[in-house]
């Protein structure tokens, strides 16, 4: 029988207080009623527990301000920022946690682009909602922390070179919290002295040179001589990096080509298509001894195409120098330690 039933009952009884529910007797009442009815019996009677669920409300992180006047400079900007700063630390250390990861978001008047750092990839075109722009940014911290110096300087660095058409009127911070880490390392393991310098670092940097001239140097899948391309910092390069097998390690040792950067521009005298003398500003001398040519060529499917003939030349003194023609001019790429 349905809760509201037994109520409707109950009234028809002459049953309308807690207290009239208590006096009647639990037996007979179960009989005519059912289980239901037993068991408001017993609330009644405060015979029966319920067990309390905490409900925890999500911790969020998050302050904000709007600016009474636009602003037009960075100080009001960065004075917010260390304010949100401040009184994120104080409840991240009331509840044992650090920061892992910030969000800037910043909201102007009437944008329509919006502009950091030098790189062209930067610039974010989003539709603007009731006149107002937003420019959002995410930090990955190196080392999660709670230092409102190192983090501020985060932020500081990035809005040094910041720029924007239109003034700025709210500006937003949250932050992901996470566990300290602990990690215990091995006897000759290290780690960075400073994780957050060295990220401040890479950042000025990335902002002075650009995106595409900060990383690790990646050779790239072509047979083409020095032709790599640079990696972000923190990426996992394994797939990229080739690790010798034991056929390599076996292998006998061959000299090493110390190559000029760049190539060095020479004039190679030829005898029935071989070569027979060359002149350039790091050496001279008569080739007694050449091997090749040999042809290499590559991305022939776009603009990029590209194709040399490569020697090794021994001169008369006895140096063993790598040389490549190339569109009827010569350069010499290295000498052979």
């Amino acid at each position: 029988m349905e809760a509201q039933e037994i109520f409707a009952i109950l009234r028809k009884w002459g049953i309308h207080t807690l207290g009239q529910l208590a006096a009647l007797d639990k037996e007979q009442l179960g009989a005519r009623l059912g289980p239901e009815a037993i068991r408001m019996w017993e609330r009644a009677n405060v015979r029966s527990n319920r067990v309390l669920k905490l409900v925890r409300p999500p911790k969020s992180f998050e302050e904000s301000f709007e600016f009474e006047n636009e602003i037009e400079t960075a100080e009001p900007l960065l004075f917010m920022l260390r304010r949100f700063l401040e009184q994120l630390a104080v409840r991240f250390g009331a509840i044992y946690l650090v920061a892992k990861e910030l969000t800037l978001q910043i909201t102007f008047a009437n944008s329509r682009q919006v502009h950091h750092g030098t790189d062209s990839s930067d610039w974010r075109n989003e539709p603007a909602v009731a006149g107002k722009q937003s420019y959002e940014r995410v930090f990955k911290i190196p080392q999660p922390t709670n230092d409102v110096d190192l983090l501020f300087r985060m932020l500081q660095t990035h809005l040094e070179n910041f720029r924007s058409e239109h003034p700025i009127v709210a500006v937003a911070l949250s932050a992901e919290p996470i566990k300290p880490a602990g990690q215990q390392f091995g006897l000759f393991e290290t780690t960075l002295r400073n994780p957050q310098q060295l990220s401040e670092t890479l950042a000025r940097l990335t902002a002075l040179l650009g995106g595409d001239r900060i990383g690790t140097p990646v050779l790239e899948e072509t047979h083409r001589p020095d032709a790599f391309r640079m990696q972000p910092f923190g990426r996992n390069s394994r797939q990229d990096a080739r690790l010798p097998n034991s056929q390599d390690v076996c292998a006998p040792l061959s000299p090493a080509l110390r190559r000029f950067r760049p190539a060095v521009s020479a004039s190679v005298l030829q005898d029935e298509d071989t070569p027979a003398h060359v002149r350039s500003a790091e050496m001279s001398g008569k080739i007694i001894a050449q091997r090749g040519p040999y042809f290499l060529s590559g991305n022939w499917w776009d603009e990029k195409s590209w194709a040399r003939a490569e020697w090794d030349l021994q001169l008369q003194n006895g140096e063993l120098v790598r040389a490549h023609e190339r569109d009827g001019g010569w350069k010499i790429d290295g000498v052979y330690d």
